[in-house]
């Protein structure tokens, strides 16, 4: 392993910092996820395939 991954599965072991890269991690996935969702409804992709990701991401913030 290289001193960069070590150096991270070590600061994991500390509580406050494994919360804090939790709750970014979400951020950044649910943004992501969002994008997507705005170039579906733009390129006027079908509700149902919309409906779908929504249904996704619902699910997702639910059990974060």
């Amino acid at each position: 392993m290289n001193t960069a991954k070590e150096y991270f599965q070590k600061q994991l072991d500390v509580p406050e910092f494994k919360q804090s890269y939790m709750e970014e991690k979400v951020k950044l996935d649910i943004g992501y996820q969002l994008e997507e969702l705005k170039k579906d409804i733009q390129s006027l992709k079908p509700s149902e395939e919309i409906i779908r990701k929504i249904d996704r991401l619902e699910k997702y913030i639910l059990s974060a």
